[in-house]
């Protein structure tokens, strides 16, 4: 075990991780965090909160600084033509490391897709909830928001066409709040959700009879609805797992 591996058990967060890394690991979390939530999360983060100079190790489990993405696109973009080049050579050695490298690709190309494909089917579900504020509107990446506004449009002009038309005017419209009802499909925030604390503190939930606060230490496992653990995620004292 050399110093750089003796770093990163005391601080996964220190500089002697390589930035693909610290990417990498980023993409995980923020994969895992996008699977277990049950509403879309923001695409971006600014820059994590730091009060000793460097990145504490809750800090490195926020979601993703801004620029993740383009960081991976542009690391798979590079690893794609450094396959092609190498796909010539023969010698064996060679060849023993271009499985390594396009095993690596993939695992990359499978996070990447695996996350999107899970921000699209929660946009697919509830389009009409995520375009309906500002705030939720900006937790969308601009091609995001470009997908579920066409699709949206798409969807209620297949509606119009189908039966919609044949409605009075006043019933025609798919986000009617009369009576107190929303017609807006939205996310259950009281689904139940795993998160491991990442720093110890006093813990509010919400009960089915009452609320109630427990005290929670550093790498507890906890089971909370949504709407609970969510400003402990947001404030990177847990994450989701």
């Amino acid at each position: 075990m050399d110093i750089d591996d003796i770093l990163r058990e005391i601080d996964p967060a220190s500089n002697s991780v390589p930035q693909g890394t610290r990417d990498l690991q980023a993409l995980t979390r923020r994969w895992v965090a996008e699977r277990s939530a049950p509403e879309l999360l923001e695409y971006a983060e600014s820059s994590p909160r730091s009060t000793c100079g460097k990145p504490s190790v809750a800090d490195a489990c926020r979601w993703p600084l801004d620029g993740l993405f383009e960081r991976v696109n542009e690391r798979i973009k590079r690893q794609i033509e450094k396959v092609e080049d190498m796909t010539g050579d023969m010698d064996p050695k060679t060849n023993f490391a271009l499985i390594v490298i396009q095993t690596e690709l993939e695992r990359y190309k499978f996070l990447v897709r695996s996350f999107l494909r899970v921000r699209m089917a929660k946009i697919d579900k509830h389009t009409l909830h995520y375009l309906s504020s500002q705030p939720l509107r900006d937790r969308l990446s601009p091609t995001e928001l470009a997908y579920a506004t066409r699709h949206q449009a798409l969807l209620h002009n297949h509606y119009l066409s189908s039966f919609l038309a044949s409605f009075p005017q006043q019933l025609q419209n798919l986000n009617d709040t009369a009576g107190n009802v929303s017609m807006i499909d939205a996310p259950d925030l009281d689904a139940a959700v795993f998160v491991r604390m990442l720093r110890d503190r006093d813990v509010h939930a919400r009960g089915t009879d009452a609320d109630n606060t427990l005290p929670a230490e550093n790498g507890d496992v906890l089971i909370l609805r949504w709407a609970s653990a969510r400003p402990l995620v947001e404030d990177g004292d847990a994450e989701l797992v």
